[in-house]
């Protein structure tokens, strides 16, 4: 079944089709979100099949080619749906939440304008913190 599964955001909408191809830049070099990416591999089960990741770790000129600012893709998980449209921060965890159907629910809620700022916040505190203790915040 070809279905789309389509949540709120603030500038528009997080369209997914669970059969599009979906291409994740993740840090590599941070356990959790190494841990994270398991994590979500398990819950998707074959639902994951279609999810690509390209750890960004050595990658910066490929990640310029592909209009990703490799600072930004330290900072923010970035992915890039079907369409080729790049994702980021909290927009690529609703894209690859909605393929899912246990998290669907969670990536509507994370979509909610009163939650999504305050989230957002946090996910930026968090990744901060994160790589300034390892040594790796780059310069804005």
């Amino acid at each position: 079944m070809n279905r789309l599964v389509v949540f709120p955001r603030t500038n528009g909408l997080v369209m997914s089709r669970p059969n599009t191809r979906v291409t994740v830049y993740y840090d590599g070099a941070c356990p959790r979100c190494v841990a994270d990416r398991r994590r979500y591999e398990r819950m998707a089960g074959t639902g994951g099949e279609n999810v690509e990741w390209l750890d960004i770790t050595g990658r910066e000129e490929e990640l310029r080619q592909t209009g990703i600012d490799p600072g930004d893709a330290l900072r923010e998980l970035h992915a890039r749906d079907g369409e080729g449209v790049i994702h980021r921060e909290l927009d690529a965890y609703i894209l690859l939440m909605t393929r899912v159907p246990l998290l669907r629910p969670l990536a509507w809620l994370m979509g909610l304008p009163g939650i999504r700022p305050v989230l957002s916040r946090c996910y930026r505190m968090l990744v901060v913190r994160r790589l300034r203790r390892s040594g790796r915040l780059p310069e804005k």
